[in-house]
């Protein structure tokens, strides 16, 4: 009876170690996995997200005044150089949507370009007049010349956000 009981400390010793081993292992995993983001606006969660082709997908089904709740994952190609008040995120190599912020309610750092986002919100189709596109070239510094280019409306993908994660 003894060495009965000695043997059944020994077998739960055994398979407590190997157990905790197993959750070691697991813990390490997961440090090795994180990615860290900066938020901001509203908080939102990285899972559920689609890739910006599956979103330029979803816009080429829109017309002028639909509006589609999404999230979804983009590089920053440009950035306001004033405040960070907008952002453009390409859809595609041709193809890009102008992203603000929910009630001007938060900014991106002047320095973001580059930077791998994922935004949600409210994407919609709109019609942006000459003077809107004038001042949005102002806001991204180009030249005078390049302003007075723009002579015509344009039919674009929109973007509202009201969080935003960035890649650290």
């Amino acid at each position: 009876m003894k060495y009965y009981i000695q043997i059944c400390f020994v077998t739960l010793f055994i398979f407590s170690a190997c157990k905790q081993e197993k959750k070691e292992v697991k813990a390490e995993d997961k440090v090795i996995a994180e990615v860290k983001y900066d938020a901001f606006g509203t908080k939102i969660s990285l899972d559920e997200f689609i890739s910006s082709e599956e979103m330029l997908a979803k816009f080429k089904t829109m017309k002028v005044g639909d509006t589609v709740n999404v999230k979804f994952a983009s590089e920053i190609k440009e950035v306001c150089s004033k405040k960070g008040c907008w952002m453009k995120l390409p859809l595609d190599k041709n193809t890009e949507t102008m992203v603000r912020f929910k009630d001007y309610g938060f900014f991106m750092p002047l320095d973001s370009k580059g930077r791998e986002v994922i935004v949600n919100g409210k994407a919609f189709v709109k019609e942006t007049s000459v003077k809107e596109l004038q001042h949005y070239a102002e806001d991204a510094g180009k030249s005078k010349a390049e302003i007075a280019q723009i002579t015509e409306p344009k039919v674009e993908f929109a973007f509202e956000a009201d969080g935003v994660l960035m890649k650290e």
